[in-house]
């Protein structure tokens, strides 16, 4: 299939993926902590991909790992473990909205650190979205003051990481099979998680002998193998047929499957942070529109 056509299956496929993944997320978190949650699901897909895509990490030269270090932290186990944190205090579409941000902050991290060029609709593309995050905050704070809305920042943080991890893989891992970069990132990642998950005692025999633990177990293996593992090597592909702006774009689409897992859940969502949400992706189309990402 040529790549022109590829990379919307790519982008597609991807929205279902990490549209689901924000309400596993919340079952994950019934029976597990935050950094548990983000910990377990990098070392399940750590070792999975160890398993099937080891030959392509050994092809990674010495001086790339470096950068398939930074990716690994902040493109998933930071971002993960903040995500987690989040949706322990708002709804899980909520996050998804908040994630919309991508694309924008993909712009802004292109501009600034990697010799990225936009024009003036980009411009106030940029505005819009970051105004509608905003918005989505407040409304969400005063229509639910049962929650803590501090919280809403976490996944800005981590859509910036996101941002950055995007910039990276496409200006420095760009002949890095999309395997190998996901592969590699993970072997860094395998000891940390694994060190998390000691510290915070998740191997004690009473821990992992309870019911509710075992049925988050279940929600976060489907989390790691589908929506990290097989998504994450979806969306380093993608990047290397497109763009980091393009390929970030699947926000577009992740808060359309979140909000329907959010509702079939029983989660309120009412015409404020609807209207919210619509001016963060009016954000994300207009700084899309008109791409001009050349090098200067």
């Amino acid at each position: 299939m040529p790549n022109h056509y590829l990379k919307w299956v790519y982008l597609i496929a991807l929205s279902l993926l990490w549209g689901s993944s924000f309400i596993l997320i919340k079952k994950g978190l019934e029976g597990l902590t935050p950094i548990q949650l983000g910990a377990v699901r990098v070392l399940i897909t750590g070792l999975f991909l160890s398993a099937i895509g080891f030959k392509k990490a050994k092809q990674i030269k010495q001086k790339q790992w470096f950068w398939i270090a930074i990716s690994g932290f902040i493109g998933t186990l930071f971002p993960s473990i903040l995500f987690a944190y989040a949706e322990t205090e708002i709804d899980s579409a909520i996050a998804s909205i908040l994630n919309s941000t991508v694309p924008l902050l993909a712009l802004i991290v292109g501009i600034t650190f990697f010799g990225a060029m936009f024009n003036k609709q980009q411009f106030w593309g940029v505005l819009v979205g970051l105004l509608g995050s905003a918005l989505l905050i407040f409304a969400g704070a005063s229509l639910n003051p049962g929650q803590n809305y501090w919280y809403a920042l976490l996944p800005v943080i981590a859509s910036l990481m996101y941002a950055f991890n995007a910039n990276i893989i496409k200006s420095y891992l760009q002949d890095i099979s999309a395997l190998g970069i996901a592969t590699g990132s993970f072997i860094v990642l395998i000891p940390f998680a694994f060190g998390l998950l000691l510290a915070t005692n998740f191997f004690n025999a009473e821990n992992l002998s309870n019911a509710v633990v075992q049925e988050s177990l279940y929600y976060v293996l489907v989390l790691a193998l589908l929506g990290t593992a097989l998504a994450k090597i979806i969306f380093n592909r993608l990047i290397q047929l497109s763009n980091p702006v393009f390929s970030t774009s699947v926000t577009y689409l992740i808060p359309v499957v979140a909000l329907f897992w959010g509702i079939l859940d029983g989660e309120s969502f009412n015409l404020y942070q609807l209207g919210a949400g619509g001016i963060i992706l009016l954000g994300v189309y207009l700084s899309n529109r008109k791409r001009k990402l050349k090098k200067t």
